[in-house]
């Protein structure tokens, strides 16, 4: 060492970072342009914008948000409050919604709930009102929001919520419930089946009761027997206590699950009971979790395009952030997809089939 500035105790000055007149000038355009592209604009050509950006590389030049936020009255930021990320829908769901943001630009601030309460639902609208959003997007089913909640939710920022069913107030983007549980029921039905027995989730779940109505309405419709539904909690243990009732029931031919999850405690509680899937007893779910290809059989499941969700909530949501019109009730369509645990029922088959 030399004995320089490192031992005289003078601190060496800070750097002057780089401003957007600095980029400017490198660049040879206006402030003006400048902004337009640290803002994400689309009004500016492919050239300029790469010779702006390439400036920008080169002194090191950061956009403040905060001073952005503050000219532009936006933070490019988006709340979401969600409860029980051990859901597979909203972990798909919530990847979406993060890429999709990302893509137009905003960040994601995320307020998972403990307890489904509206006490825990305050205190994230609490939290999101510190953390400065521009739009909230909720995925929570609509019977854990109270009015009172759900009321302030709409003070001064745009809501779209997902799998909900809040009338009214909010953009709705969901699956359409109903028709992916028609499908369900319509394929066992063509099969020969004379009826389909079902295992329901939670009685408080909108999901659930939405899923209900359209096997009731698809049997009722094509004047087969209702029979009384099996309720369970969307987790594999509820579908194997509903299956080894079922197993006990006469006359069982066909089940479906409203969900994949409880569809997998169906087929091993049939199992154990010796019936064989799908040759006694075929089984379809809701979903179409990843694994279902690989249950014992193949589950054949209703799918739900959980990434469309996050990425048409997010756009309906930045729509209306950006001065557009609310959008209304987006419903996105599932698909039947059909795999080994659905057949004829035996009875149909012709001797020596299989």
């Amino acid at each position: 060492m030399d004995g320089g500035e490192a031992g005289s105790g003078r601190a060496r000055p800070r750097r002057r970072e780089a401003s957007i007149d600095d980029v400017a000038r490198r660049a040879g355009v206006s402030g003006q342009t400048v902004s337009r592209v640290a803002n994400g604009r689309s009004n500016v050509g492919a050239a300029t914008r790469e010779r702006v950006l390439k400036a920008m590389r080169e002194l090191g030049y950061r956009p403040n948000s905060a001073a952005r936020a503050l000219r532009s009255g936006q933070f490019r930021s988006i709340g979401v409050i969600v409860f029980t990320l051990t859901s597979y829908g909203n972990l798909r769901t919530l990847e979406a919604v993060a890429a999709a943001a990302t893509e137009r630009r905003y960040t994601i601030t995320l307020m998972p709930l403990e307890r489904p309460t509206h006490a825990d639902v305050n205190v994230a609208l609490d939290r999101l009102g510190e953390q400065a959003v521009d739009g909230v997007i909720v995925l929570i089913e609509s019977h854990l929001i109270g009015a009172a909640e759900e009321a302030r939710l709409h003070r001064g920022v745009p809501v779209v919520t997902v799998d909900s069913r809040v009338a009214g107030r909010s953009p709705v983007v969901d699956t359409d419930q109903v028709a992916g549980a028609r499908l369900a029921t319509e394929h066992l039905l063509g099969l020969g089946h004379e009826t389909v027995w079902h295992v329901a989730g939670p009685r408080d779940s909108d999901s659930a009761g939405l899923r209900l109505r359209g096997w009731r309405e698809t049997l009722r419709a094509h004047g087969r027997p209702v029979p009384e539904p099996v309720h369970g909690d969307w987790y594999a243990d509820s579908g194997y206590t509903a299956g080894r009732r079922l197993s006990a029931e006469p006359g069982v031919t066909a089940v479906f699950a409203a969900n994949d999850q409880m569809a997998l405690g169906v087929l091993r509680a049939l199992t154990e009971a010796r019936l064989r899937i799908p040759e006694d007893v075929s089984v379809a779910g809701f979903d179409d979790m990843p694994e279902s290809r690989n249950f014992i059989p193949p589950l054949t499941t209703v799918h739900q395009d959980f990434a469309a969700i996050g990425r048409t909530a997010v756009h309906a949501l930045v729509q209306e952030i950006e001065g557009g019109p609310p959008a209304e009730y987006l419903g996105i369509a599932p698909r039947l997809m059909v795999r080994g645990s659905t057949a004829e029922p035996a009875a149909r088959r012709p001797a020596g089939g299989p």
